[in-house]
């Protein structure tokens, strides 16, 4: 038998190892995580009645993903997943349906995706859409009726979930259920380390922001103009959009045919299926578009994040001015955080510090 892991010293140590000293916040979120790991850590704990979960939240950038992750990676035990939510969400849709017949359509879904885990860790645990949070509320329903032990990062509080005040009450008992089986943690220190770590070596952050987005200055960043002749009708699934060019595996499309129609964060999961590359032209000041369009901006960029895709964004403005003003929802500050890796996304800390 090998030594027992001293969970006290987990985080400090792995901050050390990564040069770093935790901040008070992550101090205290790594509290109840340490908890957790040593309960975990007791032989058989991990086979019988389930231990508390964590949910660990807070504005982008303060460390809640890696304090998870340094969790994740000292746990004991082969029955264990960590997943992002946005894949998994849309793994258990389609599961789901594919249970629609059966009795226990939502656990069913849940044992075909994660098998005999007893700890599932999500990351970026959010939902905005109303359609959506009907289906998180099986997924929650159905793993706490299987005993899974739940650790998740969020930007949000449970009761923050679906802010949108015209459906807020949708997600209400989830929330309530969340808050009932999870110890709520906030993750909230002065900085946001996304802003001053090292420039991204690979992923999202390989694309670049153009602004202005004139034919010089796009052609200058390497990208090749679409022609008319390239637009094409680009299915996925039963749906259908229109792309301004499609060269293997990179794609383009404008920020109206992509953002401006009812596509769902499952819709742009599939597309990033097929594209590895993207570019999204048209961005317009915020303000100017329609609140679903913003919302869906927001969707698609944290799905081209969250998959580490390049992207090229040409705006008809300074990142600064496209994403400010009162009547964006509160999610544009992670965005803004996102699209800060972006070379050339200049003036957006006012947007995300407002």
């Amino acid at each position: 038998m090998g030594t027992r892991l001293d969970w006290g010293s987990v985080f400090d140590n792995a901050a050390r190892d990564a040069g770093f000293v935790l901040d008070d916040s992550q101090r205290t979120a790594a509290g109840p995580l340490a908890r957790l790991g040593g309960e975990l850590s007791g032989r058989g704990r991990i086979f019988g009645s389930p231990p508390r979960g964590v949910y660990v939240w807070g504005p982008v950038g303060r460390g809640k993903s890696w304090l998870v992750d340094t969790f994740y990676e000292a746990v004991p035990g082969p029955r264990t997943r960590r997943i992002h939510f946005h894949e998994f969400f849309r793994e258990f849709h389609s599961r789901c349906a594919a249970h629609r017949r059966e009795p226990g359509a939502g656990e069913r879904a849940v044992r075909d995706l994660l098998g005999e885990a007893r700890l599932v860790c999500f990351d970026e645990f959010h939902v905005h859409d109303p359609g959506d949070a009907t289906i998180l509320a099986k997924v929650v329903s159905a793993l706490f009726a299987r005993r899974i032990t739940l650790v998740a990062t969020s930007n949000y509080p449970p009761s923050g979930l679906l802010p949108n005040p015209l459906f807020h009450h949708v997600i209400e008992p989830v929330a309530a259920a969340l808050t009932d089986a999870l110890d709520i943690v906030e993750v909230a220190g002065p900085h946001d380390y996304r802003r001053t770590g090292p420039a991204p070596s690979a992923g999202f952050g390989l694309g670049r922001y153009l602004w202005p987005g004139d034919p010089e200055r796009v052609a200058a960043a390497g990208l090749r103009i679409p022609a008319p002749s390239e637009h094409r009708r680009v299915a996925f699934g039963t749906r259908t959009v229109t792309a301004l060019a499609v060269r293997g595996t990179e794609v383009w499309f404008d920020f109206t045919d992509l953002c401006d129609r009812p596509f769902s964060t499952i819709d742009y999961l599939r597309l990033t299926d097929r594209y590895s590359h993207w570019t999204l032209s048209g961005l317009p000041v915020l303000t100017t578009a329609g609140r679903d369009a913003v919302q869906r901006f927001a969707n698609l960029v944290d799905v081209l994040c969250d998959r580490r895709i390049p992207l090229n964004l040409i705006a008809e403005a300074p990142l600064g001015e496209c994403l400010s003003g009162d009547r964006l929802p509160p999610d544009i500050h992670r965005t803004a955080s996102r699209l800060a890796l972006l070379p050339g996304a200049a003036g957006t800390a006012a947007v995300a510090d407002r």
